[in-house]
């Protein structure tokens, strides 16, 4: 410390970088990791809602999975659909982000919410599940598609659809305004 009782006069980043990068990769080490989902807001031409079911759980969702270790979640949301339904798009920007609290064996997560846009009729017409992840999907009007989500998805999905609507995205807790 210097005479005044602040910062050292030869701080440990300076004298030794070596060591200073060995201590923030401790502190990284030792943080809290977050589990981070990335989703789409897809529709037709007659705007339906494209949701997925997935053949991992009993409940419809959603096209969208989890963000991989160091994947930004937009390029999640594009990998998931070219994986699961062969589908190709370019995102029109975040809607929504969703806290979703720790609930059954899971931790807490992030759940990133995409506008996917609206497919053409030949988008439409070409998906077709690409891989063991999905046993079906759908276009769906939105009161059909309230019916297949779990309470929680429905209110993050009304959020990110009334979002298009503004300049402004929403931050969510569990589906609720935070």
């Amino acid at each position: 410390m210097n005479a005044a009782g602040g910062a050292p006069e030869d701080p440990l980043y300076r004298r030794d970088p070596g060591a200073w990068y060995a201590h923030l990769a401790e502190g990284n080490r030792t943080q809290p990791r977050k589990r981070v989902a990335a989703q789409s807001i897809i529709h037709d031409g007659a705007g339906r809602l494209l949701l997925v079911d997935p053949s991992y759980k009993p409940d419809w969702d959603l096209p969208g999975g989890m963000v991989e270790a160091n994947e930004p979640p937009a390029d999640a949301a594009r990998r998931e659909l070219r994986e699961e339904l062969g589908l190709e798009i370019e995102l029109h920007g975040l809607l929504c982000v969703d806290w979703v609290e720790p609930h059954g064996p899971w931790d807490d997560l992030l759940v990133f919410v995409f506008d996917g846009g609206t497919l053409t009729a030949e988008q439409a017409a070409e998906l077709t599940p690409t891989d063991g992840e999905l046993a079906d999907f759908a276009f769906f009007a939105y009161p059909q598609a309230q019916e297949r989500l779990r309470d929680y998805v429905w209110q993050r999905t009304r959020a990110a659809l009334a979002s298009k609507q503004t300049p402004s995205r929403v931050y969510l807790h569990g589906g609720q305004e935070a």
